[in-house]
């Protein structure tokens, strides 16, 4: 059984790494829930966790975290040494803290992009993390670490990515690092800087004339009816010239007959 358990987990962990880019350390952000369970199951976490995800691990938490179980009292006081053994990640209600379970969600984000793990046996957040494409979920069932399989909705954001419908936030990244080499804006798309704008010039009125076309004579101008046909001075002389170098010389004894 523990065999089979180690080989979904390593099936599930590389699911995450290949299509959510999740790499050694893995961080871990847990709740009371999961101490007080581990506690009363007699779990050592510390022990067990890299074990379990066969690699290296951060176990971390939140502030809101620790101080829900400081308000919560003595019944809880075990829970509490437990995760304050743990590093404490900031959130954005360090003066005015939250539920704990609002505070994990409100750290995962939309697409979880500092590849958190979250342990945590409280429904809300389970319910909340399957909203969540590529969060692995650590839950204690029968005194073992459970690493639970990919929700529907990672499922369903890995095949849109596959199709080509989505980008992967670390595609993202790429495009937007390639953007700021570039000097394009990341808001609006305009390159940084003024553009010189080009004048718009008027075409050339030669290139807006017909081409003629080449072996067609040009066209002659056709007289009017009553109008004379008007010849240049140049031709008539020419015609004259030709009238007497036609006639036939007339010898002196043809005269004389």
């Amino acid at each position: 059984m523990k065999i089979k358990r180690q080989k979904q987990a390593k099936k599930t962990i590389s699911f995450y790494k290949y299509n959510f880019s999740f790499r050694e350390p893995f961080q871990i952000l847990i709740d009371g829930t999961f101490c007080q369970a581990a506690l009363k199951n007699k779990i050592q976490i510390k022990e067990q966790m890299p074990k379990y995800l066969m690699g290296e691990v951060q176990l971390c938490t939140t502030n809101c975290a620790l101080k829900e179980l400081e308000t919560i009292g003595k019944q809880l006081y075990g829970a509490k040494i437990i995760l304050q053994r743990f590093q404490v990640r900031k959130c954005a209600h360090f003066k005015n803290p939250i539920p704990a379970s609002e505070c994990l969600l409100s750290m995962l984000e939309e697409t979880n992009p500092h590849h958190y793990f979250v342990a945590t046996q409280d429904r809300t957040v389970t319910e909340g993390l399957k909203k969540i494409p590529g969060v692995p979920l650590l839950y204690i069932v029968l005194n073992t670490i459970v690493l639970d399989k990919p929700s529907q909705k990672s499922l369903d954001y890995v095949q849109a990515v596959q199709l080509g419908e989505l980008v992967t936030p670390t595609q993202q990244d790429s495009i937007r690092s390639l953007k700021e080499k570039e000097g394009i804006s990341l808001k609006d798309g305009e390159r940084r800087g003024k553009k010189r704008k080009r004048k718009s010039n008027n075409p050339n009125p030669l290139s807006c004339l017909k081409k003629k076309k080449k072996g067609q004579p040009t066209p002659q101008k056709k007289t009017e009816p009553g109008e004379k046909r008007k010849r240049s001075r140049h031709k008539r002389r020419k015609a004259a010239a030709g009238d007497n170098m036609a006639a036939p010389a007339v010898s002196n004894t043809q005269l004389d007959k």
